[in-house]
């Protein structure tokens, strides 16, 4: 798609639409969290939940496995585009939050978390295909990418409250319902997005080693690490605290909360950034920051530098992601997008999984953990930055670039 044609279609009011539909989507996911916050991880002991924890991993990996090659080429081939795609989800999401609501206490509702979980990262594909679709121009892309982050942050922080209400005065099947509202206000919202099915079957998606940029390869390989460290920063931090006889359990959800506030914070300045920095400069910096935090608070020691650099870890990916999805919508293929977005949200998911078996399976040292944060961050940066410089495109004139 030229730039003209981009202009022609997208309008603030389309961007509009798909950021009250993605609000309303993650106020539903938000809800069922809620829903389901008392089936999982509370009220065992460590040894019973590091099994748990690992069956966890094992499910919260699976949908990528069907996502990735069933759900992502019919994400760009569907007969009625992405929008399409989205409201099909969305209704879906509403008849799996009625289920839930009827089978709350029953075996019935680890499949029916199973089709959520697969359901709910087929919106999270088909909603980055959509973002070029809603912007006017490349510039746009980070700063629609970041606002949308931001939405998402606000919208399951509020949805939360009222969550939480309905379960502790009347039950879950309570909250699945409100959840299912939520879902329903999403599905009406996704028939004013545009439609736009542009697949080939022909040609490969930015994704495939023939058609992917080296941008493309070095982001993805950045977005890995620090997906990976987000991983590994959660589960260290979820045994460590829990270890600890004063205060580990709240302690676990400070860390927990300030880090969701850390990925709000990096979205809310992506924008800025991006204003005198260019996708690959910021990847860079990414990259660094937990690469800095991580080898110095392995020295300090001590809950609040373990809980600080599980917050850099957050805000560093937050700025990743938007950036390595900007480059995808910058240089990659219209075409297949959604199969591409798939693949690189599976690979992202696996290193995700790896990275937090290690402190299940074994009892890490808080300060080996974080030395060990920062030593595969710094590996990462300095990877990153010599194939960037090895990379001929990135020596044209940096105001090319911005």
């Amino acid at each position: 798609m030229t730039e003209r044609e981009r202009d022609e279609r997208a309008t603030p009011s389309r961007f509009q639409q798909l950021a009250f539909t993605h609000a309303a989507m993650t106020g539903g996911d938000a809800a069922m969290v809620v829903a389901l916050a008392d089936s999982f991880f509370f009220d065992v002991d460590p040894n019973a939940a590091r099994t748990r924890v690992l069956a966890f991993l094992l499910v919260s990996f699976a949908p990528f496995l069907l996502v990735a090659p069933a759900i992502g080429p019919v994400i760009d081939r569907v007969r009625g585009g992405r929008r399409f795609v989205i409201s099909c989800v969305a209704g879906l999401r509403v008849v799996l939050q009625l289920l839930m609501m009827m089978f709350a206490d029953g075996w019935m509702l680890f499949p029916l978390v199973f089709a959520a979980l697969v359901l709910q990262k087929t919106y999270t594909v088909s909603k980055s295909a959509v973002v070029p679709s809603v912007v006017r121009s490349e510039r746009e892309l980070v700063e629609a990418n970041s606002k949308l982050g931001v939405i998402a942050g606000l919208a399951g922080t509020v949805a939360v409250a009222p969550a939480a209400l309905l379960q502790l005065t009347i039950g879950a099947s309570a909250t699945f319902a409100y959840g299912a509202v939520l879902f329903g206000i999403a599905l009406v919202s996704s028939f004013q997005l545009p439609r736009d099915t542009v697949a080939r079957p022909d040609e490969p998606s930015a994704a495939s080693r023939e058609a992917s940029t080296t941008s493309i390869q070095l982001g993805w390989v950045a977005m890995l690490t620090l997906r990976a460290a987000a991983g590994f920063m959660m589960f260290l931090l979820a045994f460590w605290f829990r270890s600890q006889d004063d205060g580990g359990v709240f302690m676990f959800g400070v860390a927990i909360g300030l880090s969701s506030l850390g990925t709000m914070l990096g979205n809310t300045v992506a924008p800025t950034l991006r204003r005198t920095l260019h996708e690959e400069r910021m990847i860079t910096l990414a990259l660094g920051l937990p690469a800095v935090a991580g080898v110095v608070t392995a020295l300090i020691g001590g809950a609040a530098a373990a809980i600080g650099v599980a917050v850099v870890v957050s805000f560093a990916a937050a700025i990743c992601r938007l950036s390595f999805e900007s480059i995808v919508q910058r240089d990659g293929p219209d075409t297949n997008r959604g199969a591409a977005f798939a693949r690189f949200e599976t690979r992202f998911q696996f290193g995700w999984v790896v990275a937090a078996v290690l402190p299940v399976m074994l009892e890490i040292p808080l300060s080996v953990g974080l030395l060990l944060v920062g030593v595969v961050s710094g590996a990462a940066v300095v990877n990153y930055v010599a194939g960037v410089r090895a990379d001929p495109a990135q020596r044209a004139p940096t105001s090319a670039r911005r």
